[in-house]
């Protein structure tokens, strides 16, 4: 028996019911052979941590455009700390803590340079529209490996696409990492916006402070125990009402005070400008991509999604580097 048999049948005899077996996978688009140490939820997550794309998420924007601090949230600390979460709560409930890696630290590699600012520019520059749950899945069938994709089982893609609120998964799985999304972008925004000045917890109501808890510690806290206790022997991944109306309360406050009317989003208009130029500048010189994005407009891809799928992949510096290179005129020395 191989390493990964032995780890099957330890999933088989010491996991929930309600969990997903590596062994009962729906596969991948190709089937590969069998690894003889890992599993195939193993293999998924290597993959995803050894991607380009997931690199790249180090110089991506939270919410915060360009922080002047060491401390703001990149797109990468938001991916490891929803990880680290969802593993908790997958331990905690005995599901499969490696499929729960895997979607989580995928589910946003299909985030657009400067957060969320970046995808509302694209959606709109797009026939296509663009969604970041939907590149992120575009991201690992088709733009990574030179085009080939991850090739990740069928679970971990459906988790990736469906982490949005107004999706469900159709595992417990990645129901773990939509919920611990939501919970970790809700603790760490409202942590970074208190370390910007712009929000202190006297805006937070007392009746919430008395439910969920008096600092970003103890919310935390009851955010993840609530979710585990809620769903403990159950076959769906839950919240109490009292906790969820809570929880939903705090993140309307933080939609009203930080992300869509604070300081820290002001210079949101000029990342909308700047995708603007790039965009129409590609649509009209779509030879100045680099070669793996002509190799799929050769391939018969819209020349729209591919324009989409080259900026959507640059990180913060690098998209203001090409836009430098492409608009800001260069100085001229005479010696």
């Amino acid at each position: 028996m191989t390493i990964r048999e032995t780890l099957e049948a330890t999933e088989e005899k010491e996991l929930s019911p309600f969990a997903s077996l590596s062994r009962c996978t729906k596969g991948r688009e190709r089937p590969i052979e069998d690894d003889r140490v890992r599993t195939d939820y193993m293999r998924d997550r290597d993959r995803i941590l050894h991607s380009k794309s997931f690199r790249r998420l180090k110089d991506k924007t939270q919410v915060f455009l360009s922080p002047q601090g060491d401390h703001y949230r990149t797109r990468l600390v938001h991916t490891l700390e929803v990880s680290q979460l969802s593993r908790t709560v997958a331990k905690a409930l005995h599901l499969n803590e490696d499929l729960v890696e895997a979607i989580a630290l995928g589910h946003d590699l299909g985030h657009t340079p400067f957060g969320h600012a970046g995808e509302r520019a694209l959606h709109a520059l797009s026939p296509y529209g663009f969604h970041h749950y939907e590149q992120s899945v575009r991201v690992v069938e088709r733009l990574e490996n030179n085009g080939k994709g991850l090739n990740l089982t069928w679970e971990v893609r459906d988790g990736i696409f469906r982490h949005q609120m107004e999706l469900m998964p159709a595992t417990l799985e990645g129901r773990i990492v939509r919920l611990c999304d939501k919970i970790a972008y809700i603790h760490h925004d409202m942590d970074d916006a208190e370390r910007a000045g712009i929000i202190d917890e006297s805006m937070i109501p007392d009746h919430l402070r008395r439910i969920l808890g008096g600092n970003h510690k103890e919310r935390l806290n009851t955010l993840i125990m609530d979710m585990i206790f809620s769903s403990n022997g159950k076959p769906d991944i839950l919240q109490s009402p009292e906790i969820r109306d809570a929880m939903m309360e705090i993140r309307a406050l933080m939609f009203r005070t930080v992300y869509t009317d604070s300081i820290a989003k002001a210079e949101e208009v000029k990342v909308t400008r700047m995708l603007e130029q790039m965009y129409h500048y590609y649509l009209e010189h779509p030879q100045d991509l680099t070669d793996e994005f002509r190799m799929l407009l050769e391939e018969g891809e819209p020349k729209e999604k591919v324009i989409c799928d080259y900026i959507s992949g640059m990180t913060d510096q690098y998209c203001i580097h090409c836009y430098n290179r492409l608009f800001v005129p260069k100085s001229w020395d005479v010696f």
